[in-house]
């Protein structure tokens, strides 16, 4: 399978960063064809050019990159923090540059306005791996768990993504050296039960 696999943190020692290590290694092990970005080490430009909104916009050379390998991978995986809900800024303006019309989705002739889209991505599977510092009984009582409604709801179904995988590792902060090798190891099970060996 062709794995696209994008990391959205700016320290380098980071947790995040340990995990997209590991991710990689065993898909690479697995026989996977594999493309890796880390966004913040290839200092990806996150502001989105008025000439690139239109479906028929202008797009250079390296987002059109970026859009081809989405459109052509079989399966995709995303590592970052929770950042107030979100994904880092950098990450936002990925997607608003590479998931785009005509290459993620579009809207249908007969589409009277409501904006129902036909997904155009390819993959069969889409995982996100997050790191955060609120319990999980508190963003979903408080906050609503923000980021399961924009990756599963607003970006994958919305582009034809069904198969959707999430796991957030927690509280980051106080974990111990223990803990992490825990989820080290479990991001490693995670990616191997969901792309297996192709051997």
């Amino acid at each position: 399978m062709k794995i696209l696999v994008v990391l959205a943190h700016p320290d380098r020692k980071s947790f995040n960063h340990a995990i997209a290590e590991r991710i990689v290694n065993v898909l690479i092990k697995n026989r996977h064809d594999v493309t890796f970005h880390d966004l913040y080490e290839e200092r990806f430009d996150p502001v989105i050019p008025a000439s690139e909104i239109r479906k028929n916009g202008t797009v250079e050379g390296k987002i059109q990159h970026y859009c081809n390998e989405l459109s052509s991978c079989d399966g995709i995986i995303f590592i970052h923090p929770n950042w107030w809900g979100q994904p880092p800024a950098i990450l936002k303006g990925w997607i608003d540059r590479v998931v785009r019309p005509g290459v993620a989705y579009k809207f249908n002739e007969n589409d009277s306005g409501e904006g129902i889209p036909e997904g155009l991505l390819k993959a069969q599977i889409a995982v996100v791996i997050n790191i955060s510092d609120t319990e999980d009984d508190r963003e979903r009582s408080v906050f609503g768990d923000p980021l399961e409604n924009i990756w599963k709801k607003c970006i994958f179904e919305f582009c034809g993504i069904k198969n959707f995988f999430r796991k957030t590792f927690r509280i980051i902060v106080t974990s111990t050296k223990a803990q992490r090798k825990n989820w080290l190891d479990e991001s490693e099970s995670i990616t191997k039960n969901l792309f297996p060996s192709t051997k």
